[in-house]
């Protein structure tokens, strides 16, 4: 307590290097870290005060508390405590194991090595022994243990790269540089350990983006930013080693303070079975009273006349006294209402839904050799009731690999084959790839299938030459040469990777830089080309340029960018290219592929002079230096010449576009929240059909304020609404109305499709205040949103949002450490085991390899564990209110005297033996339509979105039919019991024969009913049903015998009784009349309601009942290609400021040693260009025919 107090009173940081008694004053927290909820101590206490938070358990304690007043208990109480710790200790030991493997995962990640300075040497410690102050050291591909200041590097200048997949999901590097005094230190372990320089800083928090901070050493201070920091979680790259100090350790590290709280999840059905069993509790409470008052009335009218048989004193008992004793005897007696056997099958049935899961060949990914596995075995049915999914992007959706695919120059496409009529056909596996022998440094994983290329190359076709000498040029990538004399390349961006890479596959090999030249290879002869200037990348320009001299003297400026920007460049002579050119890079886009356009500008000499001069004097600029810059870059960057347009593909994962597409016609929506750029957000957005030009209109929000983003809501709102308003015949349907909790909101049913995009900076202001209502009500009318340049807390924040104010049930899927807080926040948590560690998997839910899974896991496994739990929980009311019902009726024609109507044998077997396995079967094994149908029509899905199959109407409608049961299996036995004789002419109308034909009357309808209820019968079923009512006549006539009398007199005093009433042919005749009374109005109703009314399920459940007697064959629907609108398919992940180091020459090496383990960005496993068109989506039901036919 005191630790976290003194956490929350923090406000700034001191750390003084190499110096743990000095920093452990201030009792910060050390490098371990736990995700884990319980230990040893807490687990007994936290986790019953969980398991109590349970209304039923709760209940049935009271119960039990109850049965121990020997007064009013006419039950054992063991036979309620019994079940009872059976099922308080079943949950704890599952509890227990999940937590067990939260520890042994924490441990894995404690005690991970790490080399750290101490004593003036360097030892090796585990990550959880690391203190705030010490200095570690890092090597090439290491993760980083802490967030730390970084000191020195193997690179020039005190430069790392870094890797921050686990933060933002990016996987491009980044570079981090040390102050130019502690760059000095070196790996001089001597200077390193005397280093006392002491750090003041921010206070923990969770801005990934954001360091302030001040470091005194030698009697100076300098300042620290955000460049100076390694955060935890990232990997460092192409960097040999590097020393770092520790300034935040374990839960204060950036990464921790963004991962969020493990949350104690439940379902909607638990939360509403909570409900249901306090209205339960008081409906009890009611037939008490009634019967407690019967039972005061009866003592005072007619028990007085008993009083003297009985020897009881006058004033011993009087008719209050009775009617209160009464009251909690009917509590106890009808309280198998809700019996405790409900939750003991309820964890049954999910322990077999989740074990499906994990045994599904189908969710199993060969490759990695993953199978799919539930990791919380509570949460089943709610994957069944999925309204909104949110999606990371980078190694969720996409694969995070560049491939190059295709490119225009001067009007022509490469990369599509054609025949001699010129359509377009489908390049065979066995067509071969472009010969790249003219090329001695090929990336032989990359394969491009147009041969006409290579022979432009070949021919010497100078626009193909001078597109080529671009890509190998105007880029910020550093190359370098292993021990094999193989290049290797450091990217910033996999983009530049991948169109560097195409360029060297091509025969114009990027070789080496230096700050002032870069040389190629140019189809096998070494040109080097003098680098005069470098007109760096950022978002607003959202272009590169580079300048450079070739050997015969001629000056260039080479540009590549977004379409939308470089096409105002072009000079007017480009304008019949330019409308070619367009019309390819929509059809790239169109595809999903990242494009840049492509474009030069020979420059003159003498210009060329008097602008660099005029750029010199804008950077020595005090005044609006940034400006003057960016105004002469304009000025250069004008009457350019287009050569063409380049087009890379992201890879999506297998099956995303099906995925999507499937889950889209569940009604199921889709945000994306990534950290990537917005550009790339939106570019993959449309590779994966989620963006579509036949959206009515693309909302973009980007206020850089408060007031701008309240503003663009706000016509974002008024655009909406007035499209929809202006539409013929008004077509604007009210659907639903949500009260939120902020303001009263209306969703709309907007007619056409809208999609909302919005940047980090944006949404941190979308969230605060009462403008999260605006952000909540335009993009829930909208069919997909994509939030950019997101912090894992935002990611968490907009679950949060949409979790709380709209009540609709949430899952959030993604695979790196930057999603472990949005996981934990949603409903549902699922974690892909991909490209960026395990964190998200170790916090997750339900995990597997690939994002297509989760169509299966939603349609099939979810949508039948809701189902299965729905169908389960309706027979179960019902049978146990027609069980429990009978004793209300009873208690009429006894005096209101709390006797039991059955055997008490029966009333503790009923549940436990006689009819739990046929409804455990139902609940595990039932299916409405098979696996496949589920797939091919996800319309299916919608009923557990709306809560449909189990809701407060159903539980009445339930009640309802118990309680009809109930009387028929009381009063059709007693009216026909009355005044009756048996066939040898002796009365069988005694309390015993009545208990027996009713019980066994009992037993037979529900298991009738069951079977009524069962929509796909296995052997397991008709074992278990006609089994239980085997195992209920074998019991019956074993507890009547004469020998289990002769052992046990007092507990089995029915001594013959079930011989003597089953031999009556009137008694089976009563309870044939029963059984037919209780089920014909069900049977009934089922019959008129399935054929006047049938639901989608019915439907498809009658057509594969056709198909089996005629199996026609199946037609498939012709897959038509999206249609494109003109739009910029322009995305690319750079990052502004390489431009400036690489002329700076600060990351360049005074000499290049073979790198000895290092990552190359730049190989890419290549695919067939065609690949995406081929793949097949699964045909949903588009129909129904007025003759019930489905077309599938």
């Amino acid at each position: 307590m005191f630790c976290s107090k003194k956490k929350s009173l923090e406000v700034e940081r001191i750390v003084k290097a190499n110096d743990r008694e000095y920093n452990e004053k201030f009792q910060y927290a050390d490098n371990r870290i736990h995700t884990s909820k319980y230990n040893v101590l807490t687990f007994l206490p936290i986790n019953l005060f969980e398991q109590f938070q349970r209304v039923a358990n709760a209940y049935f304690l009271f119960l039990l508390i109850l049965q121990l007043i020997p007064e009013i208990s006419s039950l054992t109480w063991f036979t309620t405590i019994v079940p009872l710790v059976l099922v308080i200790t079943m949950t704890a030991v599952k509890d227990a194991t999940d937590d067990y493997f939260r520890h042994k995962s924490d441990n894995q990640v404690n005690n991970r090595q790490s080399e750290v300075l101490i004593d003036s040497k360097l030892q090796n410690e585990k990550w959880m022994n690391v203190k705030v102050g010490d200095i570690i050291k890092l090597e090439n591909n290491q993760f980083i243990a802490a967030d730390l200041l970084l000191l020195s590097s193997s690179e020039p200048h005190g430069l790392c790269y870094i890797e921050t997949a686990e933060l933002d999901g990016e996987t491009n590097l980044k570079v981090r540089h040390a102050l130019s005094v502690t760059s000095e230190l070196g790996a001089d372990i001597n200077r390193l350990a005397q280093f006392d320089g002491i750090v003041v800083c921010e206070a923990p928090n969770n801005k990934l983006d954001k360091f302030m901070g001040v470091l005194s050493w030698k009697d100076s201070k300098h300042s620290l930013n955000n460049e100076k920091i390694i955060l935890r979680g990232c990997v460092l790259r192409n960097t040999s080693w590097c020393f770092g100090m520790v300034i935040f350790a374990g839960p204060d590290t950036k990464l921790m303070q963004n991962s969020g709280k493990t949350k104690f999840k439940r379902t909607s059905i638990d939360r509403l079975m909570n409900t249901l069993v306090l209205w339960i509790f008081g409906f009890l409470v009611c037939l008490g009273t009634i019967l407690a008052i019967g039972n005061s009335i009866w003592e005072n009218q007619v028990g007085d006349q008993f009083r003297n048989f009985l020897f009881w004193r006058e004033e011993a008992k009087n008719s209050v006294l009775s009617g209160f004793l009464t009251f909690w005897s009917y509590i106890i007696i009808l309280n198998t209402v809700v019996p405790i056997s409900l939750y003991v099958s309820v964890e049954v049935i999910r322990l077999g839904h989740s074990y499906f899961i994990n045994w599904d060949r189908r969710m199993y990914y060969s490759r990695k050799a993953t199978p799919a596995e539930a990791r919380t075995t509570t949460l089943n049915e709610e994957l069944g009731q999925i309204e909104y999914v949110f999606s990371d992007k980078t190694g969720t959706l996409t694969q995070n690999i560049m491939t190059f695919k295709k490119c225009s120059i001067s009007g022509r496409i490469y990369d599509e084959v054609h025949d001699d009529l010129s359509q377009k056909t489908e390049i065979s596996k066995k067509k071969e790839p472009v010969d790249f022998s003219v090329t001695s440094q090929e990336d032989r994983t990359v394969q491009f299938p147009d041969h006409t290329l290579m022979e432009s190359i070949k021919l010497g076709d100078p626009k193909v030459h001078e597109f080529l000498r671009l890509l190998a040029l105007c880029h910020t990538v550093m190359s370098e040469e292993d021990s094999a004399g193989q290049l290797i390349y450091q990217v910033q961006s996999p983009d530049e990777g991948a169109l560097v890479t195409a360029a060297r596959n091509l025969g114009f090999i990027f070789k080496s830089r230096t700050p002032e030249t870069i040389t190629i290879e140019e189809l096998g002869t070494l040109v080097t080309y003098e680098l005069l200037a470098f007109l760096d990348f950022n978002n607003i320009r959202k272009r590169m340029s580079v300048i450079v001299r070739n050997p015969e003297g001629q000056i260039k400026l080479y540009s590549k960018g977004a379409d939308t920007v470089l096409f105002e460049k072009l000079h007017p002579s480009n304008e019949d290219l330019l409308s070619l050119t367009s019309d390819h890079l929509s059809e790239f886009a169109g595809e999903g592929l990242r494009t840049l356009a492509i474009a030069y500008r020979d420059l003159d000499d003498k210009y060329f002079k008097k602008w660099h001069n005029m750029l010199e004097d804008a950077n020595t600029a005090t005044d609006g230096r940034d400006e003057r810059i960016t105004g002469l870059y304009e000025e250069i960057e004008r009457d350019l010449m287009l050569l063409g347009a380049t087009a890379i593909e992201d890879k999506l994962q297998e099956g995303v576009i099906e995925t999507v597409t499937s889950l889209s016609l569940a009604n199921i929506k889709i945000w994306v929240l990534t950290g990537d750029k917005q550009e790339t957000a939106i570019n993959i957005g449309y590779a994966c059909n989620m963006l579509t030009d036949d959206m009515n209109d693309v909302f973009v929000i980007s206020g850089n304020t408060a007031v701008e983003v309240r503003e663009e809501l706000r016509k974002a709102k008024e655009n909406l609404f007035g499209q929809n308003r202006s539409l013929s015949n008004g077509h604007v349907v009210c659907e639903k109305k949500q009260q939120l909790e902020l303001d009263s909101v209306v969703e709309e049913t907007v007619t056409g499709d809208y999609a909302l995009i919005i940047n980090g900076h944006s949404l941190a202001y979308a969230l605060e205040g009462d403008v999260k209502n605006d952000l909540l009500e335009l993009a829930c009318m909208c069919k997909t949103v994509v939030c950019c340049r997101v912090t894992p807390l935002q990611k968490a924040q907009v679950v949060e949002l949409v979790k709380k104010h709209r009540n609709a049930v949430t899952l959030a899927i993604g695979d790196g450490a930057n999603d472990v807080s949005m996981i934990k926040s949603a409903h549902i948590g699922v974690g892909i085991s991909g490209q960026e560690g395990l964190q998200a998997v170790l916090a997750s839910d339900y995990s597997f390899a690939q994002f297509r899974y989760l169509q299966r896991l939603l349609l099939v496994h979810g949508r039948w564990s809701y189902f299965r739990m729905c169908k389960f929980l309706c027979y179960f009311f019902y049978k146990n209110f027609a069980f429990t019902l009978v004793h209300f009726w009873f208690g009429f024609f006894c005096g209101f005297s709390a006797q039991t109507i059955y055997d008490q044998w029966f009333i503790t077997l009923f549940n436990i033996v006689y009819t739990s396995l046929p409804v455990l079967a139902m609940g595990i094994f039932d299916q409405d339509v098979s696996e496949q149908s589920s797939m091919d029509c996800p319309q299916l899905y919608e009923p557990g979105q709306l809560n449909l199959l189990f809701n407060k109407r159903k539980f009445f409608i339930c009640m309802a039919h118990g309680i009809y049961t109930s009387l028929v299996l009381f009063f059709i036995p007693y009216g026909a019991f009355y005044n009756v004789a048996g066939e040898d002419g002796q009365h069988i109308a005694d309390y015993q024969s009545f208990a027996v034909t009713m019980a066994t009357s009992l037993v037979i309808v529900v298991s009738v009913q069951i079977a009524l209820d069962t929509s796909y019968w296995t052997v397991i079923n008709h074992v278990f049903i006609w089994g239980s009512i085997a195992t209920y006549f074998s019991i019956l006539f074993t507890m009547h015998s004469n020998g289990i009398f002769g052992i046990f007199p007092k507990q089995f005093s029915f001594v013959g009784n079930a011989r003597h009433s089953l031999t009556q042919k009137c008694i089976w005749l009563v309870i044939l009349l029963t059984t037919v009374a209780s089920v014909m109005p069900v049977v009934a109703f089922r019959f008129l309601k399935v054929d006047l009314y049938p639901t989608l399920s019915d439907q498809i459940r009658r057509w594969q009942k056709a198909q089996k007697k005629a199996r026609p064959l199946s037609s498939r629907r012709p897959q038509t290609r999206r249609s494109s609108s003109r739009r910029s398919g322009y995305a690319f992940a750079h990052q502004e400021g390489y431009g400036e180091l690489i002329t700076s020459g600060k990351n360049m090496r005074a000499k290049n040693p073979p790198l000895t383990s290092g990552l190359e960005k730049t190989l890419y496993n290549s695919t067939n260009w065609i690949e995406n068109l081929c793949k097949k989506t699964t045909d949903t039901v588009s129909s129904f025919s007025q003759d019930k036919t489905v077309k599938l």
